[in-house]
């Protein structure tokens, strides 16, 4: 057998090789403050930048949406000559000829408008010069002028809305969907990497505990070998606490182990692949453990989270899209009625045809091009037009049938929005009843832990005297330990039941004094 000496020697020298062996491996310890991990999160996050991305797309869908209004120019212009055969004594054409030559060169510009009442407005302008040798014309060369105005305003079918409209009002929705959905993942990548900071808070304060735990049981064993070699008990005590210290050893093990998991969670929530420093240093959360316990305002965290929570943005949003999207259906239904009023004026001027009519020509239209505007200024020469078009479906059930669906499916949007609310109302009494409970669990837990502490050393002191036993003195340890981990699971539950609190509120971002870009106040 093996001297006592000896044996807690070996024990000891296993168990810290053990301890070694089970630490991991880090470059270097990195503190960090809570404020630093949401920093770089809201830097670095993947989830965030694809919801920047997306509200930036839908940014751009409304501009696009928009560009249905963009007045649109069109310019044309040609040159042409014709010289068909007619077969009439009236074709026009000069003795010995079977057709007139024609040639012209023309050329127009126009300016539509979409207008936000559904209907159109054309402003246009042409320009022409026709040569022709037939003897029915007056002119040769002949400038030939026009500019006119025409509007088109629906009464029936698109006067509330169009294709246009709709695809604004739908581009808005998404962009407000797109907004709330970025809003809604910034809070929760915020209150994800408090909850994980404070998570890995209590496990590296855990390993504290058992690092006590198991220094408490090294004393206890080394106490009792020193009785065992005066005599003073049997050496068969030795086994009770050598089987704890190896019991806690395991747990610290276990518990180091929970520290890098903890230290993973929240690296993926704040680091990038290319940050290989910081991947492989140990995070060392540096905040205070004091907390503040604050009464809950149950009535007003409602109110708050029913007027700032981006699901309801975003539910609404929906709701929006498909109201819009069932009026232009029911839009379908109308027969359509557009009302139309044009007016134009004309110019005309050019030189004698040789070959047409010998009547003198009008000292008013003998000139060039400019000569055709100033006639088309004048206005002498004009043209009005005002009309009603109706188009009028027989039946039309397939618009009837796209009305009655956009119904259902905007009911189901509202019904939907229903269903948030009554989440959102869930949410917040189950983080209020969280906090309201962790916060009573401090001042429980902290007392618990005191009571343990007492007790330990009283039992300690009867165990000097040999008034105790190990089994009291390793119970009242492992009391102790428990104690302790109690203490620091309330505070850490409090902890993160406030970010919960907040989260469920749609107050965090407004507390913790980041803007919606990600920058802070």
């Amino acid at each position: 057998m093996k001297p006592p000496v000896q044996k807690l020697i070996l024990t000891a020298g296993t168990m810290l090789a053990l301890t070694l062996a089970g630490a991991p491996s880090y470059a270097a310890e990195r503190p960090l403050t809570l404020t630093e991990a949401i920093d770089l999160a809201l830097q670095k996050n993947e989830g965030l930048k694809s919801e920047r991305e997306g509200l930036a797309a839908a940014r751009a869908a409304v501009g696009g949406a928009s560009g249905a209004y963009d007045p649109l120019l069109e310019i044309d212009g040609g040159l042409s000559r014709s010289n068909e055969p007619v077969n009439s004594a009236l074709s026009g054409a000069t003795s010995g000829q079977i057709a007139p030559e024609s040639k012209s060169a023309e050329g127009g510009v126009a300016i539509h408008q979409l207008l936000p009442t559904g209907g159109a407005l054309s402003l246009r302008g042409r320009a022409a010069r026709d040569k022709t040798d037939g003897v029915f014309a007056r002119l040769s060369p002949a400038y030939s002028s026009q500019a006119g105005v025409e509007l088109r305003q629906p009464l029936l079918r698109d006067r509330g809305i169009d294709a246009a409209r709709l695809s604004v009002r739908v581009a808005k929705a998404g962009r407000s969907q797109a907004d709330a959905s970025l809003r809604r993942v910034l809070t929760e990548t915020v209150a994800a990497v408090e909850q994980a900071f404070w998570a890995l808070t209590a496990a590296r304060q855990g390993v504290a505990v058992r690092e006590e735990a198991v220094r408490l049981a090294q004393e206890q064993l080394g106490e009792t070998q020193t009785r065992a070699q005066s005599g003073a008990v049997p050496e068969t005590e030795l086994a009770q606490p050598r089987a704890e210290l190896e019991r806690r050893q395991s747990d610290l093990f276990a518990s180091r182990e929970a520290v890098a998991r903890a230290q993973n969670t929240l690296k993926l929530l704040i680091l990038t692949d290319t940050d290989e420093d910081l991947w492989s240093a140990q995070i060392a959360p540096a905040e205070s453990a004091a907390v503040a316990v604050t009464p809950v305002d149950v009535a007003g965290s409602l109110q708050r989270a029913l007027a700032a929570r981006p699901e309801l943005v975003a539910a609404q949003a929906v709701v929006d899209r498909r109201h819009a999207e069932t009026s232009y259906a029911q839009n379908g239904v109308w027969p359509a009625l557009d009302a139309v009023a044009s007016y134009d004026r004309f110019g005309l001027a050019g030189s004698r045809n040789p070959a047409g009519p010998s009547d003198p020509l009008p000292a008013k239209l003998d000139g060039n091009l400019s000569r055709s505007f100033e006639t088309l200024g004048d206005g002498d020469f004009d043209a009005a037009r005002i009309a009603l078009v109706l188009s009028l479906p027989i039946r039309n059930r397939a618009a009837r049938a796209d009305a009655a669906i956009a119904r259902h499916v905007e009911r189901q949007a509202e019904n939907d929005l229903i269903r948030v609310r009554k989440v959102i109302r869930a949410e917040v009494l189950d983080a209020a009843s969280a906090l309201e409970t962790a916060g009573q669990r401090i001042e429980a837990t902290r007392a618990g832990r005191e009571a343990a502490e007492i007790q330990l050393s009283a039992e300690r002191d009867r165990y000097s005297t040999g008034l105790s036993t190990n089994f009291l003195v390793l119970t009242r340890q492992n009391d102790l330990s428990r104690a302790r981990l109690d203490e620091i699971s309330a505070l850490t539950d409090y902890r993160m039941a406030r970010a919960e609190m907040a989260r469920a509120t749609g107050s965090l971002m407004d507390e913790r004094g980041i803007h919606v870009d990600g920058t802070r106040r």
